[in-house]
């Protein structure tokens, strides 16, 4: 990888693990504070994370977009090939990657602040029809929004929208929006609030690359051009010319 290159695919991977060690570690803190209400602890877990989100945003946007996802990420590259902006096929390669190990190691991460054992495989099922569903609608939802800002112009309200959007997620789908399979994969590490099943992965990341076609689709319909503003997704980022310069 070039040094730019590099420093993108260290911010995405630090950006996802903290994404992570946020989710899992209010999951954690929510359980322990509010131990007999469910609804309070998803209310915590959710608060929590959507700020959480908006602040990493402000961080790393500037380096790598902060996509911290790879729905986003391969969306990224598929709507801007043809126009010559977003991730080339090399950075997607290291920003896929990046986001995986950076999801475990946020998982790892909470568990340690916490105390319990650095890995513990979840033994949450989140299985069936519904859930699927859910995840699809959560993702697809997710890649619109990030796009519809990029292309109209509207970055900078990035943080806060998306921030808003997972928060809101976490209570209009059934499956609490993972919308995002390194998240999905970290989150299998931890057997906490917030962990999932291995065996539930599969549906679950399935279910977000097919919410991404859907976005796909979706931009096709309503932003055509979306692939000009590639550069800009989550936020702008270095782009394919500015790397050699």
């Amino acid at each position: 990888m070039t040094p730019t290159l590099t420093r993108r695919a260290s911010a995405e991977f630090t950006g996802t693990a903290l994404l992570v060690a946020a989710v899992v570690g209010s999951g954690i803190a929510a359980a322990r504070l509010s131990p007999t209400d469910i609804g309070l602890q998803l209310l915590e877990n959710a608060i929590a994370t959507a700020l959480a989100l908006g602040a990493l945003i402000l961080m790393f946007g500037p380096v790598s977009g902060a996509h911290f996802n790879p729905v986003v990420s391969a969306v990224d590259w598929w709507v801007g090939r043809h126009a010559g902006t977003g991730l080339t096929a090399r950075d997607l390669a290291a920003y896929v990657p990046a986001q995986v190990t950076g999801a475990i190691a946020g998982a790892v991460l909470a568990d340690l602040m916490f105390g319990l054992p650095a890995v513990t495989w979840s033994r949450t099922d989140r299985t069936g029809p519904n859930l699927w569903l859910a995840e699809i609608v959560a993702t697809a939802g997710l890649v619109v929004l990030v796009f519809a800002l990029a292309r109209t112009g509207r970055t900078t309200a990035a943080p806060a929208a998306v921030g808003a959007y997972i928060g809101a997620a976490y209570w209009f789908t059934s499956s609490t929006s993972f919308a995002n399979p390194a998240v999905t994969i970290g989150r299998t590490f931890t057997d906490t609030f917030a962990g999932i099943a291995p065996t539930s992965v599969p549906g679950f990341v399935a279910a977000q690359l097919a919410g991404g076609l859907v976005a796909i689709a979706a931009l096709a319909a309503w932003y055509p051009h979306a692939g000009n503003a590639a550069d800009a997704v989550v936020v702008p980022h270095p782009t394919r010319e500015s790397e050699t310069r």
